[in-house]
């Protein structure tokens, strides 16, 4: 979700710095290998971009500088460009999806949103360090800030075809008309994606005192006390 963008199934970089998400099991050995290369390598090419420009950077001089070689290079990323955008936002995993479609009785359509996408979080790589270098990268680069937002749209692809699963479970009668079903998922979803973007901005740009899945969830608090009192 980003205003520069962070917030597919699980796949925005927690899982970059090698720590394990709240209620989640700590990476083995080879997973936080695997991490800290992607970390090396998002590291180089931000290394490098800033200070030559994007032309001016191979991927030969990434490897090199991220002390990996070209063929492992591509084993992470497909492009430079790629390895600068980082991972898109990605919906959390399936018994995360399946506990937001059959909700508990009670739960409004607001909190299951705050709880499945602040699940998501866990699946998406957060650095503190890499998305606030990202930030002024994509700044200087409008071509790299529309590849970033393609993942946005993907995601809220994805994003509405759940909601829509969980509308038709809150009012069954909506499975009869698919127009009115897709247009309020599609609401929805465009509604959940301001939301957090608004929780990864206030993460981004705060102390991070929060846990990221935290802050999505309390704004959707906000928001929902917001509407409330309209």
């Amino acid at each position: 979700m980003t205003s520069d963008a962070a917030p597919g199934h699980a796949a925005t970089d927690n899982a970059a710095t090698g720590h394990a998400a709240p209620g989640n099991a700590a990476p083995g050995l080879r997973e936080r290998k695997r991490l800290a290369t992607r970390r090396a390598i998002q590291l180089a090419v931000l290394d490098l971009v800033g200070d030559r420009g994007l032309d001016k950077v191979t991927i030969d001089e990434i490897s090199r500088v991220a002390d990996i070689s070209p063929r492992t290079f591509f084993n992470y990323f497909a492009t430079k460009e790629a390895a600068l955008i980082g991972d898109g936002p990605s919906l959390p995993d399936e018994e995360s999806i399946a506990r937001f479609v059959h909700a508990p009785a009670g739960e409004s359509l607001a909190a299951g949103l705050g709880n499945l996408l602040g699940d998501s979080t866990h699946s998406t790589s957060l650095d503190h360090e890499i998305t606030y270098r990202r930030r002024t990268i994509l700044r200087e680069y409008p071509q790299l800030f529309a590849l970033r937002m393609a993942t946005m749209k993907s995601f809220e692809a994805d994003l509405a075809e759940v909601v829509a699963q969980r509308l038709v479970g809150d009012d069954a009668a909506l499975a009869s008309t698919p127009d009115l079903l897709d247009s309020r998922a599609r609401l929805v979803a465009l509604v959940a994606f301001a939301a957090m973007r608004h929780a990864w901005t206030s993460w981004a740009d705060g102390e991070n005192i929060m846990d990221l899945g935290d802050r999505v969830r309390a704004s959707f608090v906000e928001l929902e006390t917001v509407l409330a009192g309209a």
